[in-house]
């Protein structure tokens, strides 16, 4: 077994179990740490790989089985444990087409949008979108209209080099201001694959103004997915989740189209279960994005996965697992953006 595939199904699992943001996290940290790793015959040294960042001894263990061909005990644990259940929530991860919600260095990812989208394509999504910050959040380098415009030229060239396996689609994060309206030019909007369309400010506003406020912008037209909707923060210092009126916000999403994002930052895990129980019950369905600030923050999408599959979702309700000719005509959208054609 690949030591990256077994640490990335054990943090499938430990989410699918429920287990603490942190216990998650340290099996992508460790990933990605062996992914930095050059090849080499034969198995690897527990020993010597805990000394890399990020990897500590359990993790090391799990490595240096996996990297000798045999499952990781650890592994065969948790997969006794969890039952049958869970590796068919492992398969609904691995049918994901694409990503509705990433960043580049455009606003404030870490990397320049070709190498999130090669990235992506090497996940073998066939489709992911590009959706950085709208011009208000400024400390995000937010994109002026004149720079999304710009973007979308930079998207059309990139697509032109990736070749039709995987296509970068255009989108935004959209700030939702307090009248409930967006944050960029309305025309724009419509020239887009995808808008994301989230909360970023006044998060602690009373709930009958902040649900006035996310009801407004999922029944906007131009809207596709209402981005991490309670704005939580779970690690560090955290940041409580905002309060609104959630049968009516998830009823709009559900009359209206719009997806709920089930945001796989680990600092996230956005919506919280009751909420994501509450959405399910609703009929909305659901966008399973990272969030992307950089390329190895893609392989999160697994943790989403097991959180949907947990709540019983299955890819009719996941939009993620559709292919891009399905997508578009959810969104609406014909191809015939700054993205470049490159087809279905």
């Amino acid at each position: 077994m690949d030591p990256v595939e077994a640490l990335m199904r054990i943090a499938f699992l430990l989410e699918w179990r429920g287990a603490s943001s942190y216990r998650v996290r340290a099996f992508h940290t460790a990933a990605d740490a062996v992914r930095t790793l050059p090849p080499g015959p034969g198995p690897l040294d527990a020993a010597d790989v805990a000394q890399l960042r990020g990897v500590g001894p359990v993790t090391a263990e799990v490595i240096a089985q996996a990297s000798s061909g045999a499952v990781p005990s650890y592994l065969a644990r948790l997969e006794a444990d969890c039952g049958p259940e869970a590796l068919a929530g492992w398969d609904l991860a691995a049918a994901s087409t694409g990503d509705c919600h990433l960043h580049s260095d455009w606003s404030d990812g870490g990397a320049p949008l070709e190498s999130m989208a090669e990235a992506a394509r090497d996940l073998g999504h066939q489709w992911a979108v590009l959706t950085d910050h709208s011009p208000r959040l400024t400390i995000a380098h937010g994109l002026s209209a004149d720079r999304l415009r710009d973007q979308l030229r930079e998207v059309a060239a990139v697509n032109a080099r990736l070749g039709p396996a995987c296509r970068l689609l255009t989108g935004i994060e959209c700030d939702i201001l307090e009248d409930g309206s967006l944050d960029q030019e309305e025309s724009l909007l419509a020239e887009l694959d995808v808008v994301v369309a989230s909360v970023h400010s006044k998060l602690r506003s009373d709930p009958e103004p902040m649900t006035a406020r996310m009801v407004a912008a999922v029944r906007n037209p131009h809207v596709d997915v209402l981005g991490h909707c309670t704005g939580r923060i779970i690690t560090g210092r955290g940041r409580p989740q905002s309060r609104f009126d959630a049968q009516a916000v998830f009823a709009a999403c559900a009359q209206s189209g719009t997806a709920v994002e089930i945001n796989c930052r680990p600092e996230r895990r956005d919506p919280p279960d009751d909420l994501l129980a509450q959405a399910c019950r609703a009929g909305c369905l659901f966008a399973v994005d990272t969030d992307a600030h950089a390329p190895e923050q893609l392989h999160w999408q697994y943790s989403g996965y097991a959180r949907a599959a947990r709540a019983g979702l299955g890819k009719d309700r996941l939009v993620t697992t559709w292919p891009l000719a399905e997508l578009r005509r959810w969104t609406g959208r014909t191809g015939q953006s700054s993205a470049g054609d490159g087809g279905d």
